[in-house]
């Protein structure tokens, strides 16, 4: 499968997804001006990687900020990984979130109430 790695702006979070390294991540901030274009290859990308999965899924998502769009992409990604799991496959979600920001936490805790996924709170103060 292809590698995406997008190096990430003010505006847009970097994203690795690397089936290979077992490398999923979306971090930084945000707030596309269009969020559809900007996460649609990332989307696609994820639903082929569904068609055959790497037995355990490790994504981590160390969001600084993120818009009220995003939020809905992100929860649209999460419930592709959910059928990954109903699909008997195991997937973690690795929630990063600064010491600073519970709101951060929440949304985190929040996401994980929607969807049939472990999530692993992880705080960092750097």
């Amino acid at each position: 499968m292809e590698v995406i790695n997008i190096k990430g702006t003010d505006d847009t979070p970097n994203v690795i997804l690397d089936k290979a390294s077992g490398q999923f991540e979306i971090s930084g901030r945000s707030l596309p001006e269009d969020v559809n274009m900007f996460f649609e290859k990332i989307l696609d990308w994820i639903d082929e990687y569904a068609q055959d999965p790497n037995d355990r899924t490790e994504f981590n998502f160390k969001l600084e900020y993120f818009n009220t769009a995003s939020s809905k992409v992100i929860l649209d990604i999460l419930l592709k990984f959910e059928e990954i799991v109903e699909n008997g496959k195991e997937v973690v979600i690795k929630w990063h979130y600064h010491e600073d920001e519970e709101d951060m936490l929440e949304a985190g805790e929040e996401y994980s109430d929607i969807v049939e996924i472990p999530f692993d709170y992880i705080v960092y103060n750097d």
